[in-house]
């Protein structure tokens, strides 16, 4: 950057703003509580800084309007004054004691039956917090931006990885078998064991953390060559399973109970994950994020009921 363009001051931009809302050097002054020599001076120095008109003056009784360099700065205005605004609301919610924005990371399954009624409940009692959402399919790319304190909470599945991590269990969520509604193995009385099925066409996920994987919940390692399909998304999987290209091995939590076409097959000898709520190490959790995880674990208590 030149050292001209450094001394660019928001002042600059906040009173161009003003002159084009307002239309006038005058009334921009009067809605900033400036003179209107001070507003005529921060134009002037604008235009001295980039070498060039920004408006044009206004005559006859015209409105000031922006010449093609002002209106490439009011662009870049606008975009600055709101980046302002937030820093200034955030900065005040700081100081009071908790943020105004709570980061959440989640996956598929959670995005789709934990969060809803978890959030629900949080936003009940904190109408001002807004929550940013980032959903990814490996909970492990979430970890990582919790740890690069990108996100403030994020749901997690058990064991975690090595890292500066707390978390606290919600539930357990039983892997579950998906077949079309008319297919041999939709007629068997679960939970089935799955070693007696060598033949079936098994889909699951791709790559992500091993903790998910398909092998380390059965515990055969053969088993990844029965795979005929990988996806990372669940809808993708229910959809090939109900047109009969495979059977799908999800968690239960991922499967919309009523689909048309599917029906849900009860595995045995096969280890539940368990879906639990991160947060880094030694973090003072602030009053937002303790009460957003007290809200996923009175939903997770909700699910975990009534399936028991």
């Amino acid at each position: 950057m030149s050292p001209l363009w450094a001394r660019l001051d928001i002042r600059h931009f906040v009173s161009l703003s003003a002159v084009v809302r307002t239309g006038s050097f005058t009334a921009a002054a009067e809605s900033l509580g400036y003179t209107q020599s001070a507003v005529s001076q921060q134009i002037d120095r604008l235009e001295k800084l980039i070498n060039g008109r920004v408006v044009n003056r206004s005559v006859g009784g015209r409105p000031v309007s922006l010449t093609p360099a002002g209106r490439v700065l009011m662009e870049h205005a606008a975009t600055l004054t709101s980046t302002l605004q937030e820093l200034a609301d955030e900065v005040l919610a700081l100081s009071q004691g908790q943020p105004r924005v709570l980061r959440v990371g989640c996956f598929e399954s959670v995005g789709a039956n934990l969060l809803p009624a978890a959030l629900a409940g949080f936003v009940r009692a904190f109408p001002d917090i807004r929550v940013e959402l980032t959903e990814l399919p490996d909970d492990g790319d979430l970890l990582e931006r919790l740890e690069r304190d990108e996100l403030d909470l994020t749901f997690v599945v058990f064991p975690l990885p090595e890292g500066p991590f707390e978390a606290r269990a919600l539930l357990e969520d039983p892997y579950v078998l998906v077949a079309a509604e008319g297919s041999a193995l939709a007629q068997a009385d679960g939970p089935i064991v799955l070693d007696d099925y060598p033949d079936i066409r098994l889909m699951t996920y791709a790559e992500l953390r091993p903790v998910h994987s398909m092998v380390s919940r059965v515990g055969r390692p053969s088993y990844a060559e029965r795979v005929v399909f990988r996806s990372n998304h669940t809808a993708t999987l229910l959809s090939l399973a109900a047109e009969g290209h495979g059977v799908a091995f999800v968690p239960r939590l991922a499967v919309e109970q009523f689909r048309p076409g599917i029906r849900i097959i009860e595995l045995a000898r096969v280890s539940p994950r368990i879906i639990g709520i991160a947060w880094r190490h030694h973090q003072v959790l602030s009053e937002p994020a303790a009460a957003f995880v007290q809200a996923a674990e009175a939903n997770a208590d909700r699910m975990s009921a009534r399936t028991s």
